[in-house]
């Protein structure tokens, strides 16, 4: 059968112009005879559901500030989170977005497709009943697993409210691996709007509980929000699920076809999931030791720094991990190159600017979304200290996202869990080391360090592999720093001014978020103007597309 070469262009040409996403291409894919979106468009859809997810997790979190604001009450239900979401990224997250797609993905590829939903089948079985036995002890043992490993400097009340809380939460890491188990088949087949929507459920479901339990049952209203969502993270996905004709019956065989390859790039998978949460859950035992506040500050922090984040880079890396995965399958180990290359420069191009906004305007930022109610200036004080560390470590956490899915897309599982170890030894180190001296902001200092460096090591390994990855960027990449370095001045002296005129009360809400976007706009358009006298081909290239279509009209 006759097999038509993926016809996305991800270099840049010698006119400088971009045919990955500044070229916002229109044309339609072909992958063995099935049509694809483009990774433009691709991108624009799973984008725009992040933005939508995005904006309502900050809603999420507006919602709970000011009625929980940095309490310790607050810091017990972000605790109660860890191991739920252990169970969630290391079984559930590690089997369906590491191990399964690259082997689905090459049943699709033969074709064979009875092969593809029994190896679907199975693994979903296999998966479900460990989350649900596993579950079951930690239900059994919360108690000490709260006291001794999780939160041991909350307050006795605080830690007893912790284990209740996640007592509930222990029903969302199966519902949402069900609905990541469902994400993993639909974007195999190159589907991203539903898996993209799942998330904007799940947020919808948690501020439905925010809002209409809590005045009754507290922040128990808020978990039981969680566990509704998570099964609306699942029910959202199962039109799609459907239309693909997907058949699935429970299987308990361990001889199943392709079962063996996803335990083989599984395991080292969870080992580097568990660590990772193991991270987390060490940076919640010294954030919890050095004061309740500080375990709340640090989670508003995070979730801040996971708007960009997941705008920008995930969106990326999940519509190229399909991509890069096929190409692999198939031997296309320059288009592949292409794919990776092609995705990184405008993922660095845009997350610069983002992580100097992010930066220079945070405490405006934090004033108004959370300032209110509960969440007071020393609340905000204590987030914003926090977050221009997690900040500085934006390009950092989005190089990782994307360069961890290129491993994965070729069956290397190893090399960034073995990275993912070594990085985070070296963070419970610094963070052991400096937590006493220098507080929560030690933390959020040695997550952002440490996460660059692992994308710094994932990067150079890669680029020997490859036999170099961007050798001819150093032009492009100063031009960059340039851009933005011109806009860090601008943003740092427009945020000064900015961050005494969105204090609450200092002036009308509505002429706050006026005053606020007219400082965002200086900012993106001493960027855009930087970067356009510097012709820098990302944004060149969207101008002359732009020309085009007015042209055309």
């Amino acid at each position: 059968m006759k097999r038509n070469r993926v016809t996305i262009s991800t270099s840049i040409h010698s006119d400088g112009e971009s045919k990955t996403l500044g070229g916002l291409e229109e044309s339609t894919l072909h992958i063995n005879g099935l049509a694809v979106p483009t990774l433009a468009r691709s991108t624009s859809i799973v984008a725009a559901a992040f933005v939508a997810s995005r904006l309502l997790g900050l809603a999420r979190e507006a919602i709970l500030a000011p009625k929980f604001g940095t309490s310790g009450e607050y810091a017990a239900y972000v605790s109660a989170f860890r191991i739920p979401d252990l169970l969630f990224l290391v079984i559930m997250a590690g089997a369906f977005g590491s191990a399964f797609i690259p082997v689905f993905s090459g049943f699709l590829s033969r074709p064979d497709p009875a092969g593809a939903w029994r190896l679907a089948s199975a693994v979903i079985t296999l998966t479900a009943i460990t989350v649900m036995l596993t579950a079951g002890v930690v239900f059994l043992f919360a108690g000490p697993m709260i006291r001794y490993l999780v939160a041991p400097g909350l307050s006795p009340e605080n830690q007893s409210l912790a284990v209740e809380l996640m007592r509930v939460l222990l029903v969302s890491p199966l519902l949402l691996g069900m609905g990541i188990a469902a994400k993993g088949i639909l974007e195999s087949h190159h589907q991203f709007t539903l898996p993209a929507l799942a998330p904007v459920v799940y947020n919808i479901s948690i501020i439905g509980g925010a809002i209409l339990l809590t005045p009754s049952m507290g922040i128990h209203g808020v978990a039981i929000g969680v566990a509704v969502g998570a099964l609306g993270h699942v029910l959202i996905q199962v039109p799609g699920l459907y239309r693909l004709g997907m058949r699935y019956r429970p299987i308990i065989d361990f001889r199943v076809d392709g079962l063996r390859e996803v335990g083989r790039l599984l395991v080292p998978r969870l080992i580097g999931q568990a660590a990772f949460q193991v991270n987390f859950i060490a940076v919640n035992y010294f954030a919890s030791n050095a004061g309740e506040e500080g375990v709340s500050a640090l989670n508003y922090a995070w979730q801040l720094l996971m708007l960009p984040h997941g705008v920008i880079a995930l969106s990326i890396s999940t519509v190229i991990f399909p991509t890069m995965a096929q190409q692999y399958e198939q031997g296309r180990l320059a288009d592949l190159q292409e794919t990776l290359v092609g995705a990184l420069r405008p993922l660095l191009f845009i997350t610069l600017p983002v992580s100097i906004g992010l930066f220079a305007f945070r405490e405006s930022i934090i004033q108004l979304a959370l300032q209110r109610g509960e969440f007071n200036q020393a609340s905000t004080e204590r987030v914003a200290a926090l977050l221009a560390w997690l900040a500085l470590g934006l390009v950092g956490y989005a190089f990782v996202e994307v360069l961890t899915r290129a491993f994965y897309a070729m069956h290397d599982t190893r090399t960034p869990v073995a990275t993912g170890l070594l990085i985070i030894l070296g963070n419970v180190i610094l963070s052991a080391i400096l937590v006493k001296d220098y507080g929560h902001e030690a933390l959020a200092w040695s997550l952002s360090a440490t996460t660059a460096a692992e994308a710094l090591i994932m990067l150079l390994v890669l680029r020997n592999r490859f036999g170099g990855i961007g050798a001819d960027l150093g032009g492009w990449l100063i031009r960059i720093l340039i851009a933005s370095f011109v806009t860090g001045i601008v943003s740092l002296v427009t945020s000064g001014h900015l961050a005494s005129v969105t204090r609450p009360g200092e002036a009308p809400f509505l002429q706050q978020i006026v005053l606020f976007g007219l400082g965002g706009g200086l900012v993106a358009v001493t960027y855009t103007f930087s970067s356009y006298a510097l012709r820098v081909p990302e944004l060149t290239a969207v101008v002359k597309r732009i020309s085009t279509l007015i042209r055309n009209r």
